[in-house]
């Protein structure tokens, strides 16, 4: 039997964090996790660099069934509170589109500092363990039966993360506890995630496998603009990941494939410049040949035979629609083996955005992505376990 003041079932981005503040504070922590080694899905963040946050966050980065939730922790524990602990460990980034933050050499970097600052917090870490019950204990607290033998804690904290990513991995067990002690959940999806496309529009756009272009997505009441990828299997890029968190299935999307111009001013300026030029070759100028071919077969674009000169302004604007609204209904997602986050989780309203701690349960508390909190592409979801661990870490 084995006690301790704190334990964290989680050895992530929130867990390591909420691990490293409840530790400054004085307080006995031990963290478990059934994976080798700590940190596995930092590593692996921002492609071996982790993109670890973003210079600003809000609010309406983040999609929640409540989504006063995520203010209080968000003002709580900045991106810049993040990097200032950043640049004390002299840690080298930059900053990429849209404010986000990488590493310059690896994630490890960051895992490194963070594993030093659990050392320097007394934190104690148990790798290779498995858990199989957890249960309340009469006194207060709840023990946890695990792989190395019970653990009785005065205050648990749930940090399992999502389901995304099963093959370095991802469970459920963060939502079975939920369960188990009546706190509902909201139904998870996979996230930040490529479509996959119907078979029609698969069989036109696979051969374009590896084109990138600049788009616009609308979605959901949202609407993103980023380089859109085709692929073996559908559409990525990060335009699509952001449109895949507000996507519901059956939902067409909407694709504007030149958002940087107004095609219609630009054609009508070429039909008095170059009246010879055929529209083939003038599209050309503005989108790869082969993606201009798999439109036509598709049926998205009208044969592309006339010169400029022969363009009426209906034919423009029919031109204009046809490529700045494209609409695609895909046929699914890739799923969680390739989504970065999950859509879902607990519910938050059952949870404290002061604590963290479960309304119905306490001393039980859950943090980072098990909550029902997603964040957009661009470093929002590790600033959001970031600043949940922070939070939680000063209550347990």
């Amino acid at each position: 039997m084995h006690t301790t003041e704190v334990l964290i079932i989680g050895a992530g981005a929130a867990g390591l964090f909420c691990a490293i503040q409840a530790g400054y504070r004085g307080r006995k922590v031990r963290v478990i996790d059934h994976a080798r080694k700590p940190g596995k899905k930092i590593l692996m963040a921002g492609g071996g660099r982790c993109n670890f946050t973003n210079r600003e966050v809000l609010p309406k980065h983040f999609r929640c069934s409540n989504p006063h939730f995520v203010i209080s922790a968000l003002k709580r524990f900045s991106s810049q509170d993040f990097i200032d602990l950043v640049e004390r460990h002299a840690i080298d980034y930059h900053e990429r589109d849209w404010g986000q933050l990488f590493c310059d050499h690896s994630s490890k970097d960051l895992l490194d500092a963070l594993l030093t600052e659990c050392e320097w917090a007394g934190v104690e870490l148990q790798m290779n363990t498995e858990i199989h019950a957890v249960e309340t204990l009469p006194e207060g607290g709840y023990r946890v039966q695990a792989s190395g033998g019970a653990i009785n804690c005065e205050s648990l904290v749930i940090a399992t993360g999502g389901l995304s990513f099963p093959n370095a991995g991802a469970t459920d067990l963060g939502l079975r506890i939920a369960r188990q002690f009546g706190l509902p959940c909201i139904r998870t999806h996979a996230a930040l995630v490529p479509f996959t496309l119907q078979p029609r529009e698969l069989e036109q756009l696979k051969p374009l496998a590896g084109i990138a272009v600049p788009a616009r997505i609308r979605c959901g009441g949202a609407q993103f603009r980023e380089n859109l990828l085709f692929t073996h299997r559908g559409i990525s890029g990060p335009v699509v990941l952001q449109a895949s968190n507000y996507w519901q299935p059956g939902q067409p999307i909407e694709i504007d494939l030149l958002p940087q111009l107004d095609l219609a001013d630009w054609l009508k300026q070429q039909r008095q410049q170059k009246p010879r030029s055929a529209l083939r070759t003038l599209l050309a100028q503005l989108l790869p040949k082969r993606l201009l071919q798999a439109l036509e077969s598709l049926g998205q674009l009208q044969a592309l035979d006339e010169t400029a000169a022969q363009l009426s302004d209906r034919r423009i604007e029919a031109l204009q629609q046809a490529l700045g609204q494209w609409r695609l209904v895909p046929s699914g997602t890739e799923g969680y083996r390739t989504a970065e986050v999950t859509l879902g989780g607990v519910d938050t309203h059952a949870i404290s955005s002061k604590t963290f701690e479960a309304h119905s349960a306490p001393g039980l508390y859950f943090i980072g992505e098990v909550l029902d909190v997603t964040g957009w592409l661009g470093g929002y979801n590790l600033q959001w376990a970031w600043a949940s661990g922070y939070c939680a870490g000063q209550y347990v």
